[in-house]
């Protein structure tokens, strides 16, 4: 089993948007095996590849006991009015914050046959579905939050024994 290490806040990576995954070979075959691992762990909703050092459009899910993947994934539709709902990140580790999220939510994608998957759902897929593809276009959940609490955010981030 391979659980890879997560890249905190800071790590460039985390920052950056994600390029496409164009090869489905081995070594894409090697990153899905490693997100699927790694979100695997008790209290893990998703991972991202970009938490994982891979700069690529991937994220693994873990709701419900319903666990998967997705390569290219692309948010194409959320519905409701969002809601603040606590939230936090395996690369923030500790902080907790509300996150104004759709109730609902559909990612498209496409698997390592390079056949299409839809993923959709509520409540905490939903929420996971848009925190992961959010990492794959560079953004945290932190940027979502109000100046204030953003503010808050950055100062116990700077006050924590990890960063």
């Amino acid at each position: 089993m391979t659980v890879r290490e997560i890249r905190l806040f800071g790590d460039p990576v985390l920052r950056s948007p994600c390029a496409p995954v164009t090869a489905f070979d081995d070594g894409t075959r090697a990153l899905v095996r490693d997100l699927v691992e790694t979100v695997e762990l008790p209290g893990r909703a998703g991972v991202a590849a970009p938490q994982i050092g891979v700069g690529v459009r991937a994220f693994s899910y873990n709701v419900d006991g319903e666990i998967g993947y997705v390569l290219n994934p692309v948010l194409v539709e959320v519905s409701g009015e969002p809601v603040p709902i606590g939230e936090g990140c395996l690369s923030v580790p500790g902080l907790w914050h509300d996150v104004a999220r759709h109730p609902h939510a559909r990612v498209v994608g496409v698997d390592l046959d390079g056949n299409e998957v839809v993923v959709e759902g509520d409540g905490v897929l939903a929420q996971a579905l848009q925190h992961e593809t959010d990492h794959l276009d560079g953004r945290l959940y932190i940027d979502r939050l109000d100046a204030d609490t953003r503010r808050e955010a950055m100062r116990a981030i700077r006050e924590s024994g990890w960063f």
